[in-house]
């Protein structure tokens, strides 16, 4: 599946009669497997960006499309649904809830799309399994490290088999060597599971894990050069 922005715009009141330009006729296509990386700096539209991908947030002008489908003529209902099936959202801190297991907190997004228990027990231990936090399935939150919860974070986030993934920061509350980790790992879930992955990211040191990488500036996206192959 294939995720695609055409020249969206998206403004927000800014005082009096004013609108404030998040984003500036910004065209974007991620098809399946690619990693695109996102950076610019604090306020360039770079959250506005992910909104609007997940439908959480309608432009003023544009579309995004999903494998052909507008998701501007989708009703709330419809494009809440295709959230649950079809787009994985990674934020910025994984809120993970304090009482579940990391194999429970993959189960509760299984059960809010309906799908049979025994396939929730099964696509979760699949799922830690890839992120490489097999022997921590029956962890709670305050028993894992800063960076085995945000692996927890990006399972729980591919829990529904989704056709595209927004990743929000997710080395930033990280050192170096767990941000590495996190991203590699990234990377390769987009390759290996055909996902169109948006990552937006200030970790400038390890943009090579990504296809491309493309830069916000006030509102605007600007192309930048393919990155170095992953191998």
């Amino acid at each position: 599946m294939t995720l695609v922005l055409e020249d969206v715009t998206l403004t927000y009141p800014d005082g009096e009669g004013a609108r404030l330009t998040a984003l500036d006729a910004v065209s974007l296509s991620v098809p399946a497997g690619e990693l695109v990386a996102v950076v610019g700096p604090s306020g360039s539209g770079k959250s506005s960006l992910l909104a609007v991908a997940a439908t959480l947030v309608t432009p003023d002008a544009g579309q995004v499309v999903l494998d052909g489908r507008r998701t501007d003529r989708l009703s709330r209902g419809q494009q809440a649904q295709l959230r649950r099936d079809k787009i994985g959202i990674v934020f910025q801190q994984p809120n993970l809830l304090p009482s579940l297991t990391a194999t429970e907190q993959l189960q509760v997004m299984a059960h809010l799309s309906g799908r049979a228990p025994r396939r929730w027990r099964d696509r979760a231990g699949e799922l830690l399994d890839a992120v490489g936090l097999a022997d921590k399935a029956d962890s709670r939150p305050h028993q894992l490290s800063g960076g085995q919860r945000q692996r927890v974070n990006i399972a729980r986030a591919l829990m529904n088999e989704p056709a595209v993934l927004l990743v929000d920061e997710p080395t930033s509350a990280l050192d170096h060597e767990r941000g590495a980790a996190v991203l590699d790992l990234l990377a390769g879930l987009a390759r290996d599971r055909a996902v169109a992955t948006v990552l937006v990211t200030h970790d400038h040191a390890h943009l090579h894990v990504a296809d491309r990488t493309v830069t916000m500036t006030d509102g605007r996206l600007t192309a930048g050069t393919p990155a170095t192959p992953r191998g």
